[in-house]
């Protein structure tokens, strides 16, 4: 540790992103990373806008970007906000609306970037307890004139579909939240909406404490460049757009502009993915299912499952040894024997399946 490092740098414990390993021959499921490549037209966007006007700075408010992100869930362009990767515009939106004076509410298990940000932004924060099923119950997160458990608080966070889990809640469920929370903001984190979930932007324009953000880095396959988003009322966005204009006015460069503005544009490609990536993930499924695993529904593009009779630990570890990776959490205890996995190919799910029964038959 450097001497030159600050009391705060020393006490900050940073994310640990998922493990990009560079090995030969591996079959990577463990970053929620999709399978199928980019929209062409997006592909050709790139390959158009490399030219010579990569000389001159992008343009600032990502207006091209904004406009097909608008159009394409019927809101305004004042109303969507777009930075350099969903985790960007979670950090803008940490500071700007949750450093309150009471505690920012989100679920123990969950995206464990909000406890970075909490840390990094000085932000009181409280976890509510996971059903035992591992869904998320909202009316644990109570706020307002009641006497709920958790009737004041400086926000609630919580990604749909909730990541590790995968598992989605019903939109009925969030406005029941935003009409009785009304006195602080909800943040909808949906990283994971398009496999499944149903997105909350259909219920912007009716709750102004709304913020939904999303991400291009999953469905849209463009996590090489990032590309992330919100959705809100013009408030929140001002809000927002003042944080940024403050930290960096030009977090999207010409070709993540070009390319996000043409994945948006592109809808077959992306229904075509979408629904190969949800067929194999009920196929992939079905087959761990049979081979005794607990797999919990799922509405993202990855699975969450453990076998009764095997340690989480010890199969990820024996999976890594036949090169096929996948996210293994130790932390909490509650999930320790789950393993997170990614939806890749039908051959991908083989060489997975093919590793992991010399495993299973070692009881």
């Amino acid at each position: 540790m450097s001497k030159y490092w600050s009391d705060f740098v020393h006490q900050l414990v940073p994310y640990v992103p998922g493990e990009q390993p560079k090995l030969a021959r591996l079959v990577k499921l463990n970053t929620n990373e999709n399978p199928f490549g980019p929209s062409p037209r997006a592909l050709a966007a790139i390959a158009a806008a490399s030219g010579d006007a990569l000389r001159l700075y992008p343009d600032p408010d990502a207006t091209a970007l904004k406009t097909a992100i608008a159009e394409y869930y019927g809101v305004q362009n004042d109303q969507v906000f777009v930075g350099n990767g969903s985790d960007e515009v979670l950090a803008h939106l940490f500071l700007g609306f949750f450093r309150q004076n009471a505690p920012l509410l989100f679920p123990d298990i969950t995206y464990s970037f909000y406890k970075v940000y909490c840390g990094l932004y000085q932000i009181d924060y409280r976890t509510v307890p996971l059903r035992d099923d591992f869904s998320i119950d909202l009316t644990d997160y109570i706020s307002g004139n009641t006497s709920g458990k958790h009737a004041h608080n400086g926000g609630i966070i919580f990604p749909n579909p909730n990541a590790p889990t995968g598992r989605p809640l019903p939109l009925a469920d969030i406005e029941a939240l935003l009409q009785r929370n009304t006195d602080s903001l909800v943040v909808v984190d949906e990283a994971y909406v398009d496999f499944g979930g149903e997105t909350a932007i259909a219920l912007v324009d009716r709750y102004p404490n709304l913020l939904v953000t999303q991400t291009l880095s999953k469905s849209r396959s463009l996590a090489g460049l990032r590309i992330g988003l919100a959705v809100g009322q013009r408030p929140l966005i001002e809000g927002l757009e003042r944080i940024k204009n403050s930290f960096n006015s030009y977090p999207l460069d010409r070709l993540a502009i070009a390319a996000g503005t043409a994945a948006f544009e592109d809808r077959e490609w992306f229904e075509q993915c979408r629904d190969a990536i949800v067929a194999g993930r009920e196929a992939l499924a079905a087959a761990l299912r049979a081979r005794g695993f607990e797999v919990l529904p799922s509405a993202a593009n990855f699975l969450f499952a453990r076998h009764p009779q095997h340690k989480g630990e010890q199969l990820a570890a024996g999976l890594r040894a036949e090169g096929v990776i996948v996210r293994h959490f130790p932390r909490p205890e509650r999930i320790a024997d789950f393993l997170r996995i990614t939806i890749g190919t039908e051959a991908q799910h083989e060489a997975l399946l093919s590793a992991l029964d010399p495993l299973l038959s070692d009881a």
